[in-house]
């Protein structure tokens, strides 16, 4: 099958009643707000569609909204917000382990905010929290390896906060906490993933569409999930049985794209063998 390649999304968002869309890498690119792609979602919103960005960020919704906010992503862009961060909060409080390592930065600690746990050295530790690297501009997951075989060799729970593996800062290409959570797995430990693609995610993204439409629940042929990553945003739609729209200039962009324009051999080889192909893809949303 040959997925379409489209340059505008106006015909196909219009079949949909919600879209649930990525954040980083389609409304904006780490740095700054993609100005199509926001207009393009407020255009769907004008029409009586409703968004939900759905976003593997480790801070919970309100933070992500404020940073939104920075990019300069106009609110009439969306109307619910769901984080990993959020998905991260209801794992921690379920897990009743109260003792956190976690790995991350400072500014990630509002996941913990208001829960009854204490964040601990190594030694003590019951259960291990990821939202990122402790820096990921100069840091590889390789070399936290020692200290999770140390975890895993306890047996401790470890929450990914992101489960993204990489993720766009402008031109680079960064870590995320869940290559962390892959090595984790490899040592035999224990993973609970608090984002994309996993059901609890999408499960609060669907409570929140019904939320902004009234109570109305919306029908699974009528959701559109839009996202650049493979790994997560595709098939968590598969996973859901949601359609699919592929932008093809986020992470995948050195796989996909060709100066400035969906390469299709490049796109035909990211996609290959996935069981359910998106229903198009775009170098950028607009």
């Amino acid at each position: 099958m040959t997925v379409p390649v489209l340059p505008q999304a106006g015909e196909l968002l219009a079949r949909y009643d919600v879209l649930i869309s990525d954040v980083w890498g389609v409304v904006h690119d780490g740095l700054w707000a993609l100005e199509p792609a926001c207009t393009a979602l407020a255009a769907f919103r004008a029409g009586g569609g409703t968004v939900v960005l759905l976003s593997n960020a480790p801070a919970p919704s309100e933070q992500v909204a404020t940073l939104l906010d920075k990019k300069r992503v106009p609110r009439n862009a969306w109307d619910r917000l769901v984080t990993s961060g959020d998905v991260t909060r209801a794992l921690i409080a379920e897990s009743h382990h109260r003792l956190v390592y976690h790995i991350g930065w400072e500014s990630d600690r509002s996941v913990f905010a208001g829960q009854d746990v204490e964040l601990v050295e190594e030694e003590r530790a019951d259960i291990v929290v990821a939202t990122e690297l402790f820096d990921y501009r100069t840091e590889q997951p390789e070399q936290y390896r020692p200290l999770l075989a140390r975890f895993a060799a306890r047996g401790l729970p470890f929450v990914c906060g992101n489960p993204d593996l990489v993720v766009h800062v402008g031109e680079d290409l960064l870590p995320c906490a869940g290559a962390l959570a892959m090595i984790y797995e490899e040592l035999g430990g224990s993973v609970a993933w608090a984002g994309k693609p996993y059901r609890p995610a999408y499960d609060l993204a669907l409570t929140a569409a019904a939320e902004a439409r009234g109570g109305r629940a919306a029908e699974a042929g009528r959701v559109l999930v839009i996202g650049d990553a493979v790994r997560t945003d595709l098939a968590g739609a598969r996973m859901m049985g949601f359609d699919s729209l592929f932008i093809a200039g986020g992470i995948h962009r050195d796989e996909t794209m060709d100066d400035g324009a969906v390469d299709p051999a490049g796109l035909a080889r990211v996609l290959e063998g996935l069981p359910v192909q998106p229903v198009a893809a775009m170098a950028a949303l607009a």
